[in-house]
């Protein structure tokens, strides 16, 4: 009997220890992935670091680098809005030059303006007139074309009654058998 309960207490401590061990087999793995995660972390931060050691010595390059394509920005604009000039010597400075330049211009086109009005009308019925001829020229040219068209075709239709009526007169003087011999032998 005593026997028994032993075997039974000794079974329930037994199946008591099991559980046991498989909760700490769990909260070893839990364990082991925590310092898998720690050591994973660790490297990802070491690289961190040597990273930031290294772009952090190109921090003030890279602000160099804004500076200068600044200044090259600046420079390119100022440089595409000046007049390309050629063998022409410019007295003083170019931005004086350029005033007085547009100064003239304006006046230049103030004399123009004056003088235009009178010849507008005149302008207008040369206007028309080369429409109109032209307008003529291109009719006259399609009819050429046209004409010329049916003068070739005419020429094609002569030609060939001539060949036709030369071999007509060839057959009669020479006879229907010495001619064959001309085209099929």
């Amino acid at each position: 009997k005593n026997l028994a309960e032993l075997e039974k207490k000794a079974e329930e401590n037994l199946i008591a220890l099991c559980e046991e061990k498989e909760r700490q087999q769990e909260k070893l793995c839990k364990l082991k992935r925590e310092i898998l995660l720690k050591e994973r972390e660790q490297k990802l931060d070491e690289a961190l670091d040597k990273q930031m050691e290294v772009l952090s010595s190109l921090v003030p390059v890279c602000e160099q680098f804004k500076e200068q394509y600044k200044s090259f920005a600046v420079s390119l604009d100022a440089t595409r809005h000046e007049l390309p000039i050629k063998n022409i010597h410019i007295e003083g400075d170019m931005l004086t030059y350029l005033d007085e330049l547009q100064k003239q211009l304006t006046i230049t086109q103030e004399l123009l303006t004056e003088v235009m009005p009178s010849n507008s009308e005149e302008s207008e019925k040369a206007c028309s007139a080369l429409k109109e001829l032209k307008e003529t020229s291109q009719k006259l040219d399609k009819d050429l074309q046209r004409s010329f068209a049916q003068v070739q075709n005419l020429s094609f239709e002569v030609s060939k009654e001539v060949s036709l009526h030369n071999q007509r007169i060839c057959e009669e003087n020479h006879g229907l058998d010495v001619v064959k011999h001309w085209y099929f032998n």
